[in-house]
C-alpha cells in the first residue's frame, strides 16, 4: 500500500423508507396500499406501537436513523451506499398483482440526506411497486436531491451504467447495481433498449460476468474501487447457494470487482474474503417497518448491521471491516443490547466458519471481521 489513506465505505442492506416508515415522517404519502390483508399503510404503524409503544409522529427526518447517525459521525466514511427498497413517488399506478407496495412521498427525501447517503442501489423488487411513472419520479427525486443511483433507469443502458462517486485525488468508487430473479424481481421489470426498468439478471452466468467485466473495463481508471451491489436470493435462511458463491468469486477474479455488496435477506448472512476482496452475501435489512409482524422470529430480523469497510485505495483489497450491531425499535435505529450483540456474533461466527471468516469484539460494542 502507498502512503494514501484507505477508502472507507459504509454499506448496508435494505433501507425501506416506504409504507409505515413514510407514514410517520413529516409528509406521508396516500396511505392506500394493495396487499391481500392490509389496505392502509398506517396499520404497520399500529402494529409497531402495540409492541414497543407510541411513535411520536410526525418525526423529524433524522429520527429513523437514531443512534446510527452517531456511529456514522464517529467513523466518517468517505462513501455511504444503501440498497433503497422503495419507490419515491405520489403515483397511484401500483403494479397489479404484486401484492406489496412500498412508496415514500418525494417530500420525505431529506430522510436520506440527513444520513449523508451518497448512492442508492435500485435494482431490487420494490422500486417499481408504483409503476413506470413511480420509477421515473423516483429517479428524478434522487437526482434533484444530489443522490447518485445505479441499477434502474429510463432504458437498459441507463440501468446498467455504474454510478461514479468522485473522491478527487484519492480516486473514484464505481457502483454497479444488479437484481437477480431469485430475489423476487419479475422479469417484466427488466429494462430494455426502449423501456425503463431495472438491471435484471435471470441468475449467475458466464455471460453476466463477461457483461459486467465489459462495463467496468469501459470506465475504470487507475485507483478506482468497484462495488457490485447485488439483490439476490431468499429473504430468510443462512444457506448460500453454490452458484452465488461462485458468481461472487468470479466477479472478483474475472470482472475486476473489489467489493460484492449482497442484499435481499432480511437478516445478516455470512461474509467471505476472496483474493483479499470482500463478499457480503446478505447484509440484512437496516431500516424497515416490520415491527409487530409475526413469523421467522428465530432469525431475529429486528437486529441489523452497519458495515464499515476500509479498502486499499490503490488496489481495492480489504484492510479492515467493522460490523456495528443495531436494532429497530419504534421505527428508529438503536444500539443493540449486549445480549443481542452476543447472539448476533455467535450466529455470524457459526455461519462464517465454512467461509474462513470469524469475528472479534471491538471496544465499542461492534465486531471486527477476521479472515484466513
Amino acid at each position: 500500500m502507498t502512503g494514501n489513506r484507505p477508502i472507507r465505505l459504509f454499506l448496508c442492506g435494505d433501507v425501506m423508507t416506504g409504507r409505515g416508515i413514510d407514514q410517520v415522517l413529516s409528509h406521508p404519502a396516500n396511505p392506500g396500499i394493495h396487499e391481500a390483508w392490509v389496505t392502509d399503510a398506517r396499520d404497520y404503524v399500529d402494529l409497531a406501537e402495540r409492541i414497543h409503544g407510541e411513535i411520536p409522529a410526525p418525526v423529524a427526518f433524522d429520527y429513523i436513523w437514531g443512534d446510527g447517525l452517531a456511529e456514522l459521525d464517529e467513523r466518517k466514511p468517505d462513501v455511504r451506499l444503501i440498497n433503497l427498497e422503495t419507490s419515491i413517488t405520489r403515483s397511484d399506478d401500483f403494479w397489479r398483482g404484486k401484492g406489496i407496495n412500498y412508496r415514500m412521498d418525494p417530500a420525505n427525501i431529506p430522510c436520506l440526506g440527513v444520513a449523508g447517503i451518497q448512492c442508492c442501489a435500485l435494482a431490487n423488487n420494490h422500486v417499481l411497486d408504483w409503476g413506470y411513472s413511480g420509477l421515473i419520479e423516483t429517479l428524478k427525486t434522487l437526482g434533484d436531491a444530489g443522490i447518485a443511483f445505479a441499477g434502474a433507469g429510463r432504458d437498459l443502458s441507463a440501468a446498467a451504467t455504474p454510478a461514479i462517486l468522485d473522491l478527487g485525488e484519492r480516486g473514484r468508487v464505481l457502483v454497479l447495481s444488479l437484481g437477480f430473479a431469485s430475489s423476487g424481481i419479475p422479469e417484466t421489470w427488466a429494462a430494455r433498449d426502449d423501456m425503463a426498468g431495472v438491471n435484471w439478471l435471470a441468475g449467475p452466468s458466464t455471460g453476466a460476468v463477461e457483461a459486467i467485466a465489459e462495463a467496468i473495463g469501459a470506465l475504470r481508471r487507475s485507483r478506482d474501487i468497484v462495488v457490485a451491489s447485488i439483490h439476490w436470493g431468499s429473504n430468510w435462511g443462512y444457506s448460500i447457494p453454490d452458484d452465488q458463491r461462485a458468481f461472487g468469486r468470479r466477479l472478483i477474479d474475472e470482472a475486476g470487482v473489489d467489493i460484492v455488496h449482497g442484499h435481499s435477506s432480511h437478516h445478516p448472512r455470512a461474509i467471505e474474503v476472496h483474493g483479499g476482496k470482500a463478499i457480503i452475501y446478505g447484509c440484512g435489512d437496516l431500516i424497515n417497518d416490520y415491527e409487530g409482524i409475526r413469523g421467522h422470529e428465530a432469525y431475529r430480523g429486528d437486529l441489523s448491521l452497519m458495515y464499515i469497510l476500509d479498502v486499499d485505495a490503490d488496489n481495492g483489497r480489504l484492510l479492515a471491516m467493522e460490523l456495528v450491531p443495531m436494532q429497530m425499535r419504534r421505527f428508529r435505529l438503536t444500539r443493540a443490547s449486549q445480549s443481542d450483540r452476543q447472539w448476533l456474533m455467535a450466529v455470524l461466527k457459526r455461519e462464517g466458519q465454512i467461509l474462513g471468516t470469524r469475528l472479534q469484539q471491538t471496544g465499542e460494542g461492534g465486531f471486527w471481521l477476521q479472515w484466513n
